[in-house]
């Protein structure tokens, strides 16, 4: 269901994996490395993932390609790892929503 980009905690899988379906985090999904954001994105259309990062390449990459895959763009600035679990479970209504919707490709939380 996530997949955390690599600008993100890994520690976040244990701490969501209880809320949301399936977390994984991009450094655990066997893409070598440097993993190119291109790569991550085929990787989360591929496997029906929604990416959750802070870097605004993906909205790019979202307007360019349309979704899926679809993105949470993270708006919270640089924070520490419960900061942002916090922020994810806060809106987690609204992940699922987004997710589920047929017309929504994009969340940005801040």
């Amino acid at each position: 269901m996530l997949l955390m980009d690599e600008n993100l905690s890994w520690r976040l899988i244990r701490a969501l994996e209880s809320e949301f379906q399936k977390v994984t985090h991009v450094n655990s999904i066997g893409l070598s490395s440097p993993i190119s954001d291109v790569n991550i994105w085929n990787y989360a259309k591929e496997h029906k993932l929604t990416i959750v990062t802070n870097d605004e390449d993906f909205l790019h990459l979202l307007f360019q390609k349309g979704f899926p895959p679809k993105v949470i763009l993270m708006k919270i600035g640089n924070k520490p790892t419960n900061a942002v679990v916090e922020a994810l479970l806060r809106n987690r209504p609204q992940i699922m929503e987004m997710i589920q919707s047929d017309s929504l490709g994009i969340l940005e939380i801040y």
